[in-house]
């Protein structure tokens, strides 16, 4: 609970300093307070793992809550960064930005610790309504407004379904919580309602429109690429990783004896996201929408975690998003500057990069290479993690259907390595900030010794 409290007032700390015109300090002061939450997740670690739910079962802050805080904390850090004169040019006060981005990462925090559903509704509307405003920050911009009115509506959708989905299971248990929701799937003197199987439906539904999952991803490339690039980074790693934790704890620590009701349609929805996902993407000529499918695909593979639900689906899940986030802030970080310098985000916009900047070069290949799973890098560790946990469960066709998948991942990924290395372009140099350097050459490090170490995070939790 400290850790949201902690964030919480720095959001308005920074409200503050903004009032008062210290927008130098805003990006200092967000870091370090962002630091200081850090330590104090960090500091909830249990080597037991023994930790009972607070505030009357409402919060379960154990070792799975501090590994995926952990991670989005220390995500939201890098954007943070990227965001160094990111609006310069834009007419707003940029201490909004940073409180709305803080109360959102708030939001993301209740929903990885919640062990009461009505918490997992609060931190979602945190989440997601702070997101709306991100989205349309840049007032003048008509895509910026048109894409959060589409991520506003679907959002309301995806809001009611999970909502009702969340009514159902209570009016079929009695109870919001976690624990009890699985007591009452699980006692032999009760026969489970059919309301439960509608809530479990609609959770999915509306869960599946939080992380983009199809056929509910329609939204997804049309927002990623009318938001501004900053804003839809921390969409597509934070929100994403935060998300899927969500989901995972609600299907392991409540649904997990109905397995054999919802497993086939998570299958169903991992296959259409792969398949639209990559089919998609390959056809795509700018980087960022290219990425918006990406994502889509990326949530087919994540699903795997739930299709072979386990005791070890929780490390799968904080590998493969440690993973997709390093390489996605990467990416996004490349395509930051390849905008306010080239004036496009085309492949064509990536040719000869490599002689004009062999850092963000380097960068970029790696996190392409992350996104494809090759080996020695964590993209790799991560889905093998999600195949091998498909076929512990003798899910066979669906990792070939994903294999062939990957593969047409590989094409679109390397189109992008091709552009940069065999491409000849204008010998204009990228000048890449110093923030930037270190966000790329903290992910670089990151995804290869992670990819050569996976040590360190796969046994975490």
């Amino acid at each position: 609970m400290d850790v949201i409290i902690t964030i919480s007032l720095l959001a308005i700390l920074v409200l503050y300093l903004g009032l008062f015109k210290a927008a130098k300090a805003l990006l200092p002061v967000s870091v370090i307070g962002l630091l200081v939450a850090l330590g104090l997740t960090i500091n909830h670690w249990d080597w037991a793992n023994n930790v009972r739910p607070i505030f009357s079962g409402m919060l379960l802050f154990n070792n799975f809550a501090v590994a995926f805080s952990a991670i989005t904390i220390l995500s939201t850090i890098l954007i943070l960064l990227l965001s160094k004169d990111y609006f310069e040019r834009i007419s707003i006060n940029v201490a909004e930005y940073y409180t709305i981005i803080l109360f959102s990462l708030v939001g993301v925090i209740v929903i990885v610790s919640y062990h009461n559903l009505s918490m997992l509704f609060i931190g979602i509307e945190i989440m997601s309504v702070s997101l709306y405003v991100l989205t349309a920050i840049k007032k003048r911009d008509f895509s910026s407004n048109e894409a959060a009115l589409k991520y506003f509506l679907m959002g309301a959708f995806s809001t009611g379904f999970l909502l009702f989905g969340i009514t159902l299971l209570y009016g079929a248990s009695g109870s919001f919580d976690l624990a009890e929701i699985k007591n009452y799937i699980t006692s032999i003197h009760t026969e489970v309602s059919p309301l439960l199987y509608g809530g479990i439906l609609l959770t999915i539904i509306g869960l599946g429109f939080k992380i983009g999952a199809a056929p509910f991803q329609f939204w997804v490339p049309d927002v990623y690429e009318g938001a501004p690039t900053l804003i839809t980074a921390f969409m597509s790693t934070v929100v994403k990783v935060g998300v899927f934790a969500a989901f995972l704890r609600l299907f392991y620590i409540s649904f997990s004896p109905l397995q054999d009701f919802w497993v086939p349609v998570l299958v169903v929805l991992a296959a259409l996201s792969l398949l639209i996902g990559n089919v998609t993407a390959v056809f795509q000529q700018h980087f960022k929408r290219m990425l918006a499918y990406s994502s889509i695909s990326h949530v087919g593979y994540m699903l795997f975690a739930l299709i072979a639900l386990s005791s070890s689906s929780d490390n799968s899940i904080l590998v493969y998003g440690a993973a997709y986030t390093i390489a996605s802030i990467t990416a996004f970080a490349a395509l930051m500057i390849v905008e306010k310098q080239v004036g496009n985000d085309s492949y064509d916009s990536f040719n000869g990069i490599a002689k004009r900047n062999p850092l963000l070069a380097l960068s970029l290949t790696i996190a392409m290479l992350s996104f494809a799973g090759i080996p020695l890098t964590i993209g790799f560790i991560g889905k093998f993690m999600m195949f091998a946990g498909a076929l512990s469960k003798y899910h066979t066709w669906l990792v070939v259907f994903a294999v062939l998948n990957a593969l047409a991942g590989v094409f679109y990924y390397f189109r992008v390595i091709i552009a940069m290395y065999f491409k000849d372009a204008e010998r204009n140099e990228l000048v890449v900030p110093v923030y930037f350097k270190f966000v790329l050459i903290i992910a670089a490090l990151a995804t290869v010794i992670l990819g050569i170490y996976p040590g360190f995070i796969s046994d975490l939790i």
